[in-house]
């Protein structure tokens, strides 16, 4: 575990994550956090469902924080994750351009969802939240999945795209959480932690 801080000096959380959209989310609500990544195993342990692996997957992340904390170093770890699902599949993140493609087909002029798990670990354990957003996608062709593999954007995205990037124009409607398909909700997040008595209300 390696704590890289963000421009607050007086951080309240840690970010059990590497992504920089998940950072800029926080940052967005005014949570003062460290930037601290761990590596877990993210293989699905059948038969578990959508919901029951992000909420795993989030609670691992922050215990493993957590548990690799020297006793002097602890404050609360926010940990998440999120995973986009089709026909009740999980789609994870592409592993080359085919494998981009065949699930941008999966999700090509259809709905599906994207299930997100946030989870803070403090002294007194693990809470969980869930938010499941509804995404529809226009028709896709082929020519433009490969193309849209070229920019580079899909390669470390679940279901192979961005909601906030290029990935946008394949986007025909939207119910839920913009933020939590992004990878953190944000509603969620301040509900949680205020629960915790970490922040309250909005934050200067």
């Amino acid at each position: 575990m390696s704590a890289v801080p963000n421009s607050s000096a007086n951080p309240l959380i840690y970010l059990a994550s590497a992504s920089p959209r998940r950072s800029a989310l926080l940052a967005q609500i005014g949570v003062a956090h460290r930037v601290a990544p761990v590596h877990v195993d993210e293989s699905v342990v059948a038969p578990e469902g959508p919901e029951n692996y992000v909420t795993r997957l989030a609670a691992l992340k922050a215990d493993t924080l957590w548990d690799s904390l020297p006793a002097e170093q602890r404050l609360p770890v926010l940990g998440s994750d999120t995973s986009v699902v089709v026909d009740r599949t999980i789609l994870g993140k592409p592993s080359n351009e085919d494998d981009c493609v065949r699930m941008l087909q999966l999700l090509s002029g259809r709905t599906h969802q994207v299930h997100t798990a946030i989870a803070v670990r403090t002294g007194q354990g693990s809470d969980v939240r869930l938010s499941v957003s509804d995404v529809t996608f226009r028709d896709l062709s082929k020519a433009e999945m490969r193309a849209y593999w070229q920019t580079g954007e899909p390669v470390d995205k679940a279901g192979g795209y961005a909601v906030q990037g290029r990935g946008a124009i394949f986007i025909r409607h939207i119910a839920g959480s913009y933020s939590g398909i992004m990878g953190l909700p944000l509603f969620e997040t301040a509900e949680l932690l205020a629960a915790h008595r970490i922040v309250s209300g909005v934050q200067g």
